[in-house]
């Protein structure tokens, strides 16, 4: 596997501890549907948050999360409108990116809540 799909993956297991240590329950990891891939779906309380990850080990080329463009959003949305049909879940839709930034051995991880409104 390629270095940078490692650190993605780190980057999204890092995302989930976090998520939990804020009291979320993961409902699942990668969830696909069609040609969209969501990272994290998460809960807590009455909101399902849909979690889009980016890792990154360096800011040269801007914050992590400035790399989900409006395609990214619209295959999300279509995504989790699917993923609430298929589970009848009856909870308000979040739409979050959680930052993580490897400094070194460190990581730094920055949760946006309602990073982005659907359209």
């Amino acid at each position: 596997m390629a270095e940078h799909n490692d650190l993605g993956k780190l980057g999204e297991e890092k995302a989930v501890e976090y998520l939990q240590k804020n009291g979320y329950t993961i409902l699942q990891t990668n969830w696909v549907y069609l040609k969209a891939e969501i990272d994290i779906i998460a809960q807590k309380g009455d909101i399902l948050a849909v979690v889009e990850v980016k890792t990154r080990s360096s800011l040269d080329f801007g914050l992590p999360q400035d790399f989900v463009k409006p395609k990214k959003i619209q295959l999300l949305v279509k995504a989790i409108n699917e993923y609430v049909l298929q589970n009848d879940i009856d909870a308000e839709v979040r739409f979050d990116i959680i930052s993580v930034f490897k400094n070194g051995n460190t990581f730094e991880i920055e949760h946006l809540e309602d990073a982005f409104f659907h359209f």
